[in-house]
């Protein structure tokens, strides 16, 4: 795909075994058990909604981007069903 999210740039998952894990944004370690469905999912499609300074992408809004390439104009980050996949995952982070 070339364009997926990868959690581990910016957040820290123990649970993974990885050995390098970004440290710019929150871990993630018990966030399913912090936050439900909908407030994963709000931070995945459009965490700007929430905190318009941010460092989070968001992964599913199109809009409002400047200097966009042509291939990538109008197209989500993650498709509805990889967010949906992200989010089911992060709920199992408790």
């Amino acid at each position: 795909m070339g364009r997926d999210g990868n959690c581990l740039l910016c957040h820290a998952i123990p649970e993974t075994g990885a050995r390098f894990m970004g440290n710019l944004g929150p871990p993630l370690s018990g966030v399913g058990a912090r936050l439900d469905a909908g407030q994963l999912r709000l931070r995945l499609v459009d965490s700007m909604r929430l905190n318009p300074e941010t460092i989070m992408p968001s992964y599913y809004r199109t809009a409002g981007y400047n200097q966009v390439a042509a291939a990538w104009r109008d197209k989500p980050v993650l498709s509805e069903q990889q967010i949906e996949d992200v989010v089911q995952y992060l709920l199992t982070l408790r």
